[in-house]
């Protein structure tokens, strides 16, 4: 269980992620720097207790018009192998000290945990509360269940989001579970509407800076690289 702590983070994430986002493939704002507010998002717990994860929704409001994005991400207390350009910044937070943060659809815990979410396996959290559960993000999928193994990812990301391509093992339990290779589409504009002729998808919400409230796929499963 991920415990919140009520502390400070120094450079916060907002900050760290006003200069990121501009890099990204899929960020359409055009004003320069990017002003950031919080929008909305959730957690999810690592079965170690090692890795923090959280879906965060920022919007941001420099343009003409608002803009949400959405960022899952997570927190380590060391580098992550070989993840170097996930990296968004690292952070020195008030209990735990020094942390990573990176884009999470490159950390194999979080892709694992969404793996987990899809087939109803891990719980949503809400994202400022300790051991709150989160009953608005919603999830389903179809057909055989499947491994959570993570044994390989390839990411790659355009203007329409980003494509996190898995191959799963058949080792975790119980033993009919099915491996094989899943595509992940990881919706980084965020729109309100639905989805169809997906194997499966998480749905969650986010609010405009004018407080209206939206839902729309966050995540959306596919059997294959598309």
């Amino acid at each position: 269980m991920a415990v919140i702590h009520r502390t400070t983070m120094t450079p916060g994430k907002l900050e760290l992620l006003a200069a990121w986002l501009p890099t990204r493939s899929w960020y359409i704002g055009t004003a320069g720097v990017p002003e950031l507010t919080k929008a909305g998002g959730f957690r999810l717990d690592d079965p170690q207790g090692e890795v923090g994860i959280e879906f965060m929704v920022v919007t941001d409001g420099s343009g003409d018009r608002p803009i949400s994005y959405r960022v899952p991400v997570s927190y380590r207390g060391e580098p992550l192998d070989g993840a170097e350009q996930a990296l968004i910044g690292t952070s020195e937070h008030g209990v735990l000290g020094r942390r990573w943060m990176y884009d999470g659809t490159r950390d194999p815990v979080v892709v694992a945990q969404l793996l987990a979410l899809l087939q109803g396996r891990a719980e949503p959290q809400a994202q400022s509360e300790t051991n709150m559960p989160d009953p608005s993000v919603t999830s389903y999928f179809t057909g055989a269940g499947f491994s959570t193994v993570v044994a390989s990812t390839a990411v790659d990301s355009g203007q329409h989001g980003t494509d996190v391509v898995v191959e799963t093992t058949a080792e975790a339990e119980p033993p009919s579970e099915s491996s094989g290779r899943l595509t992940m589409n990881v919706v980084r504009v965020l729109r309100p509407g639905r989805t169809s002729g997906a194997r499966g998808c998480v749905t969650a919400g986010w609010r405009s800076p004018d407080g209206e409230e939206s839902r729309g796929p966050f995540v959306v499963l596919y059997d294959a690289a598309r």
